[in-house]
């Protein structure tokens, strides 16, 4: 399958802003976009399929948010309509695997799934400081967070350890992220 996401990154922000009116769900998707960029960097993979996979993931959110059996699915249709790659359009959708009836398997639909989950509990973490700065949010913190269930309680914990599933230990998983967003921070107003 082509490693050519069928959209550039430009289009999928225009096309982002198109269907998400809320900043902070486009803020969340940036987020994601920086982490999965990391991340292909880790596994060798394409940063620029892998971004845009971050970039878009929940591109139908306004529209599915409050039906788990629709997210996802509706997203890789408004992808699938605009010729991005199927890969593009299925990863996005498995994001959302347990809404579906779906199963991750690949490095890169677990990726996509521990990497957008994250960027709730640093956010939430940065939140918590003064300043509210990412650049306060030290890796520790994100690991003491993740052991305290009712910080962040939507932020599910589990879908964050799928990073173990592609053999990223959680502390540096946490780091990566961390820095990834620390590198936008300014962009993500945090």
């Amino acid at each position: 399958m082509s490693n050519d996401p069928g959209i550039t990154r430009d289009e999928a922000l225009t096309l982002l802003k198109e269907h998400l009116k809320n900043d902070k769900l486009v803020a969340h998707c940036v987020a994601s976009e920086a982490i999965m960029r990391a991340l292909a960097v880790k596994f060798d993979a394409d940063p620029e399929m892998w971004g845009i996979a971050g970039l878009l993931h929940d591109l139908d959110y306004e529209i599915t948010g409050d039906d788990p059996s629709r997210h996802g699915a509706e997203a890789a249709k408004i992808l699938e309509e605009k010729g991005v790659s199927p890969l593009l359009a299925d990863v996005i959708k498995k994001h959302n695997a347990e809404g579906l009836g779906l199963e991750r398997s690949t490095v890169f639909e677990h990726a996509l799934t521990c990497a957008e989950t994250i960027t709730g509990l640093i956010v939430a973490t940065a939140l918590v400081y003064p300043d509210k700065k990412i650049a306060s949010v030290k890796t520790k913190s994100v690991r003491k967070r993740m052991k305290t269930p009712h910080f962040a309680r939507a932020v599910s914990r589990d879908r964050i350890r799928e990073c173990e599933k592609i053999g990223i230990p959680l502390n540096d998983f946490a780091s990566i992220s961390l820095e990834a967003m620390s590198g936008i921070a300014q962009e993500l107003g945090l």
